[in-house]
């Protein structure tokens, strides 16, 4: 487990530090901010791209070998960043750093609740999650950190050596997984034909990009709204990051709970929570308060989403789960594309969480429809 959160942090550290050196990139790369911001969405879209890709073509692959080449994968797209000479070379790295990420969570999720306890599937993905969320208290910090005072391309840096670390370990800690049930591209294909994986997926593409909306242009938001020091930054962020373990942690045991409710719960609190972030990014200490609170309700949502996905999945459970991932980076891409929208409009740094808001709120109304149909479906 340990194995597989350590590539979960090296992954959620390359995901969420551009969002925090976004100024500096930009000012490296002569492009404005907003421009700056399809950096984010160039990764995000690799993740769609290579999600479905990679789980179909590879089903038959034995499981622990896909995890150490997916993790190489990510470890030289990340070294590819580090040595981009211009911003389109830039964007480029950023799409192939980002072709491993779904169909690696959904292998180390699906890996894991196979060999969780009964009725703990949901904590079991969660514990492979934590090592996404601790990356937003350590990594993403961190990170942030060593690009701005040595510079942003040291912060890639940083994640290549994490991705050989994550080499090493599955290569020692991690089981041959030979229970593990391999299927072929056919199979895994046939999850696109389920109504219920198409709308569960659509959920999290929708009602998740709130979260990226905001936290894409969070470094300006503190510095130019809030009137947070640059060099306190990175606390902000930790806070984002423990606002995300925690929410980690309760969304798993909620799912165990039950799965269409802990979605439900987690999609109208972090509705609620962004539409107050307009009114608490204006003080340094509400800002870090909703950034806390923006984080939890963020990943209250992912082990939900992610263990309703493995039961309407049926055999395809390594598509829908790799899936789940693709659609969480289409809400990645959209939510910092809207927000860079709304700001080049000259809305200002806080109409992002309006926009995430109502996002959030969409997200609520299709998943009140997925469930309606779903209960329709079996009456």
């Amino acid at each position: 487990m340990l194995a597989l959160a350590l590539g979960g942090f090296g992954i959620g550290t390359t995901e969420f530090v551009s969002m925090g050196l976004l100024p500096n990139i930009a000012e490296a790369m002569d492009v404005s901010e907003p421009t700056a911001g399809h950096a984010v969405s160039a990764y995000a879209l690799g993740v769609v791209v290579g999600a479905p890709l990679i789980a179909a073509l590879c089903a038959r692959m034995p499981r622990k070998r896909l995890l150490v080449l997916l993790m190489v994968a990510f470890t030289l797209g990340n070294a590819a960043t580090v040595f981009a000479p211009t911003f389109q070379t830039l964007l480029a790295a950023r799409f192939v750093s980002g072709l491993p990420h779904g169909a690696y969570f959904g292998v180390a999720s699906l890996a894991a609740a196979s060999l969780a306890p009964v009725g703990q599937r949901a904590k079991a993905v969660a514990a492979v999650m934590l090592g996404l969320s601790a990356a937003n208290v350590v990594g993403v910090p961190g990170a942030t950190w060593l690009g701005q005072h040595l510079g942003w391309r040291d912060a890639y840096l940083v994640v290549a050596v994490i991705g050989v670390a994550t080499i090493a370990a599955i290569m020692a800690a991690v089981p041959e997984l030979t229970g593990f049930k391999t299927t072929s591209p056919l199979t895994e294909l046939g999850a696109l034909r389920r109504p219920q994986v198409l709308l569960t997926l659509a959920v999290g593409a929708i009602g998740f990009g709130g979260m990226f909306a905001v936290y894409t242009y969070i470094t300006t938001t503190l510095t130019d709204v809030a009137g947070l020091r640059a060099a306190l930054v990175p606390i902000v962020l930790m806070l984002f990051g423990l606002g995300m373990i925690a929410g980690n942690i309760i969304g798993g045991v909620l799912a165990d709970r039950g799965v269409d409710r802990a979605i439900f719960l987690a999609m109208v609190a972090m509705a609620v929570v962004l539409a107050g972030f307009v009114a608490a990014a204006h003080n340094p200490i509400t800002a870090g308060i909703g950034a806390f609170l923006v984080g939890a309700t963020g990943a209250a949502l992912a082990p939900g989403l992610q263990t309703r996905l493995m039961d309407v999945a049926a055999d395809a459970q390594t598509l829908a789960a790799a899936l789940n991932h693709a659609a969480l980076n289409i809400a990645n891409a959209a939510g910092a594309w809207l927000g860079g929208l709304v700001i080049a409009a000259g809305f200002g740094y806080t109409a992002p969480a309006l926009v995430g808001a109502g996002l959030a709120v969409a997200g609520v109304l299709l998943f009140t429809v997925t469930v309606w149909t779903a209960r329709r479906s079996t009456s």
